[in-house]
């Protein structure tokens, strides 16, 4: 038990950490709250706790935007460090990356003036910023995927050889790192689905998702990425 509440205040310490576990709850409370607000007319008491829930997950996600109002400077100094990929074997996982970043770079900016006009504090129409940041990670997210694939092919090849020339430590290796890539898809489809629910009506399913759908698919995704963050720092715990 005091193990476990150890690593969640080492997680809460960081903001990576404590971002994840925010974005848990609040899609977590999104699925709960849906899920009651469904039984509204044949009970009053769920109908009140599911409101409050959906309030509750509404102050978390304005919470994170309000945070990401910071990371502009980290995603830069990123893109810099990767600059053109030189150091990636395939010429496919480069560009795929170097497009991601940038889109990652342009969707905080956008999301920026967004909420800025949503406080009133600049004088535009928030609902095209608001589009365009959506797009943009709708973009990175499509790119995270084909990247995955991509990554998931070379080791599988990779791990075809291993098997004819090498022994264990290479193999378990490379299939956690397989595993790792799966688990990326997972999340990044399921937040996709998102994306495009929050797209202008009559675009593929935009606007179409309840509540409890909306924060099925963000648990999903939170939940994979937890999954990813402890399995990270076990591999970078193994290496010390």
């Amino acid at each position: 038990m005091e193990q476990s509440v150890e690593s969640l205040v080492r997680l809460l310490e960081s903001y990576r950490g404590r971002d994840k576990v925010i974005r848990t709850v609040c899609y977590g409370s999104q699925l709960v709250g849906g899920l009651l607000s469904r039984k509204a007319e044949t009970d009053v008491s769920s109908r009140r706790l599911g409101k409050s829930l959906l309030l509750f997950s509404a102050q978390l996600s304005h919470c994170r935007t309000v945070l990401r109002l910071f990371d502009d400077l980290s995603m830069l100094a990123y893109s810099r460090s990767y600059g053109m990929g030189a150091e990636e074997e395939d010429a496919a996982v480069r560009w795929i990356s170097v497009l991601t970043n940038m889109a990652d770079q342009l969707y905080y900016p956008c999301e920026h003036i967004a909420w800025a006009a949503d406080a009133e504090l600049i004088k535009v129409q928030s609902d095209k910023w608001w589009l365009f940041s959506t797009v943009l990670w709708g973009t990175s997210l499509l790119l995270g995927i084909l990247r995955s694939l991509r990554v998931l092919l070379l080791l599988k090849k990779k791990l075809k050889r291993n098997e004819r020339d090498e022994g264990g430590n290479s193999r378990s290796q490379l299939r956690r790192q397989m595993q790792g890539e799966a688990l990326s898809i997972l999340s990044s489809m399921a937040d996709l689905s998102n994306a495009v629910h929050w797209m202008p009506p009559g675009f593929l399913w935009a606007g179409r998702f309840p509540n409890w759908l909306v924060g099925l698919m963000g648990t999903i995704s939170s939940v994979t990425g937890l999954m990813q963050m402890s399995a990270s720092n076990s591999n970078q715990t193994d290496n010390i």
